[in-house]
C-alpha cells in the first residue's frame, strides 16, 4: 500500500479534509487537517479515520497508523 493511496482515499471520504500521509507498505502517519475533526474529542476523531480504514486493517494492508490532528488554522501555524 502506499501512502498516496492512503491520502486519496481518506480525502474522498472526508470532505474538507486534508491528509497528509507518511510511510510505506503497512505503517503510516497521518497528519488531518480539518476544522469538523479537530472539533471532536480525541477518541471520536480516531473512530472516523479507523471507520474508514477498517477494511484495509482487517485484511492485513494496514497494520499500524498514528494520528495527530490539526484546525486548518492551527496546521497554518505550523508549516
Amino acid at each position: 500500500m502506499q501512502a498516496l493511496e492512503v491520502k486519496s482515499f481518506l480525502e474522498g471520504k472526508l470532505p474538507e479534509t486534508n491528509v497528509e500521509v507518511e510511510g510505506e507498505g503497512c505503517n503510516f502517519q497521518l497528519n488531518v487537517i480539518s476544522d469538523e475533526l479537530a472539533a471532536l474529542s480525541p477518541v471520536k476523531r480516531q473512530q472516523q479515520i479507523y471507520a474508514h480504514l477498517n477494511p484495509w486493517i482487517t485484511n492485513g494492508s494496514i497494520h499500524a497508523v498514528t494520528m495527530k490532528f490539526f484546525s486548518r488554522a492551527a496546521w497554518a501555524e505550523r508549516t
